[in-house]
């Protein structure tokens, strides 16, 4: 069963990374850093947007009308960081 814990911890690890790596991708592009007119810029973004808009779209469902600022990013980053600290401090279940 640790096991089990382990993979689970890494594919919150993996989700971490990629929400992380969509934000400041998104930053870059907004403050023209990025271009993505660059085919390896516009692969990786649209990659990336199609595997987390699924998730941030119910977010922004749920959320009232920010004034332009998304939210939906930092929401589900704070669900796999709160999911991360339940996992830990529930290990001992898994042994």
């Amino acid at each position: 069963m640790l096991s089990l814990l382990q993979i689970l911890l890494l594919l919150l690890d993996v989700a971490q990374f990629v929400i992380i790596a969509h934000i400041i991708m998104s930053w870059l592009i907004n403050f023209q850093v990025l271009n993505l007119r660059q085919p390896l810029v516009g692969q990786i973004w649209y990659g990336l947007n199609r595997v987390l808009e699924p998730v941030y779209s119910r977010i922004r469902a749920a959320l009232p009308a920010m004034g332009g600022i998304d939210f939906a990013p930092l929401i589900v980053l704070l669900a796999v960081y709160a999911a991360r600290i339940v996992i830990i401090n529930n290990a001992y279940a898994f042994a």
